[in-house]
């Protein structure tokens, strides 16, 4: 797994700030501090975000998605009608439907389906819209996972949560405005690589900066042994005074500055950060509602209460990657063995998520929070490798909730859960409604980079309007 260090840290956020162009379209040398709060476009619902990746990719038929037409059809070779122009995503072929082997109900004043096994997420479902019309192009978890988060296909392009911070600083100056806590073991969905949290052809100050687990998040913050804290100062003063006098002499270069503030924002989190990630004045009652005093739980829930306490402290965008606990699974990439794959990652998921929504909502967080579940694709109704499922980015399911957000159910995928067929948001829409939420127009998010105007979703993405408050 990678992880930033302070060293890092401070290396990526001298890269150099020019080609700025703000929210509202023009430069301004406040732009020179990559942490300077920044107006939004208009009034935000959402002050920050939890993205929630579920990297690998679940199967939505399993989870969220309940067709009675594939039970009704299990066993059966996908009809002709559904199979025509289907380009398989792997070399596994096209096996016979394979239905749910889950029990369902529907749950709360919104009737949403969900599966028994997400018992606590269920009770939290009239918090929660549904995007059951989702689709995307890509069939390969790299390829998927990078238009998910990056808007591109290939590297290069900075992150959502890079975007995030371009377009609005940072609301505490003492912590990054752009953190991921990844979780967990394996690689599916090209979720443990720095590439979908990188800053691409954003300056490298608005990289994702990766907290690990444990007391000391990130690594080589803490102060040197046998230098002081008058030491450590001077010697930052010394540089800081050194930069501005190289700046004084080409004030063209804004990779001077943007050091100097990175220096300074290190020197503060050896105190921030380690204070952001301590649960130690936690309640025990908080902790079991995330789960933390269960074994399967323990990680994931940690890194789940961690976020709410950086959004609580004003980070911008907490991206959270939900690994296998052990090496008995890939993440949720089931293309065998789906009910011990998905049996394992539901367990490990499911009370933490559910515990973040309650406690979100219980210290008056939700409604400025958006938490968004997501993943790269979701998985087919036809069966692989007997009891697996092929990868689907024809059609799946993904949720947010809080932040201005209407719960309920909204788009459908067809009888057997292969293809979006009404109220179709492909992740450019989602990610062009995350900005919505949190004050900034899409099209009007603009970097100058080789002399092109660049846009967070590029040329595509719309607000989904319907599932607005």
């Amino acid at each position: 797994m990678s992880n930033f260090s302070r060293r890092d840290f401070l290396g990526l956020a001298g890269a150099g700030l020019g080609g700025l162009i703000l929210p509202g379209g023009a430069f301004a040398a406040d732009a020179l501090d990559p942490i300077a709060p920044r107006p939004p476009h208009f009034t935000p619902r959402a002050k920050a975000v939890i993205w929630l990746h579920m990297a690998g990719a679940p199967s939505s038929l399993d989870l969220f998605d309940y067709k009675p037409e594939l039970v009704r059809l299990n066993g059966t070779p996908l009809p002709d009608s559904f199979g025509k122009n289907l380009k398989t995503a792997t070399d596994g072929g096209v096996g016979n439907l394979y239905a749910t082997k889950r029990t369902w109900k529907q749950h709360g004043e919104s009737g949403a389906w969900v599966s028994d096994w997400l018992p606590h997420i269920a009770t939290q479902a009239d918090k929660i819209a549904f995007l059951k019309g989702s689709k995307t192009e890509g069939s390969t978890h790299v390829i998927a996972s990078l238009k998910l988060h990056t808007s591109g296909l290939v590297p290069g392009r900075p992150a959502l949560g890079s975007w995030v911070q371009y377009g609005l600083g940072s609301a505490n100056p003492d912590l990054p405005a752009f953190v991921v806590l990844p979780t967990g073991k394996g690689s599916a969905g090209g979720g443990r690589g720095a590439v979908i949290w990188s800053s691409g052809f954003l300056p490298a100050a608005y990289q994702g900066t990766a907290f690990r687990q444990g007391d000391l998040p990130i690594l080589h913050l803490a102060r040197p042994d046998g230098v002081s804290a008058e030491e450590q100062r001077a010697t930052l003063d010394l540089l800081k005074s050194l930069n501005e006098r190289q700046a004084g002499r080409y004030p063209g270069d804004t990779e001077l500055q943007a050091r100097a503030k990175s220096y300074d924002l290190a020197y503060r989190m050896q105190s921030s950060a380690p204070e952001a990630v301590d649960l130690g004045k936690e309640s025990a009652a908080t902790k079991a509602l995330y789960g933390i005093d269960a074994k399967e739980t323990e990680e994931y829930g940690t890194a789940l209460l961690r976020a709410r306490r950086l959004v609580q402290r004003g980070v911008r965008f907490v991206h959270v990657i939900s690994g296998a606990p052990d090496n008995s699974v890939d993440s949720w990439d089931a293309h065998n063995g789906i009910e011990k794959n998905h049996s394992v990652m539901c367990k490990q998921v499911d009370k933490p998520v559910a515990g973040l929504l309650a406690d979100l909502a219980s210290h008056g967080l939700l409604d400025s929070t958006l938490v968004v579940w997501a993943s790269e694709f979701g998985r087919t109704p036809y069966g692989q490798t007997g009891d697996g499922r092929d990868h689907n980015p024809w059609g799946y399911t993904q949720w947010i909730a809080g932040g201005g957000v209407k719960p309920g159910s909204y788009g459908a995928t067809d009888e057997i859960g292969l293809r979006a067929v009404s109220g179709i948001v492909d992740t450019y829409d989602l990610q062009a409604t995350v900005l919505h939420q949190l004050g900034l127009d899409h099209k009007k998010l603009i970097f100058t980079h080789q002399g092109r105007a660049e846009k967070a979703t590029t040329v595509f993405g719309e607000v989904v309007k319907d599932i607005l408050a």
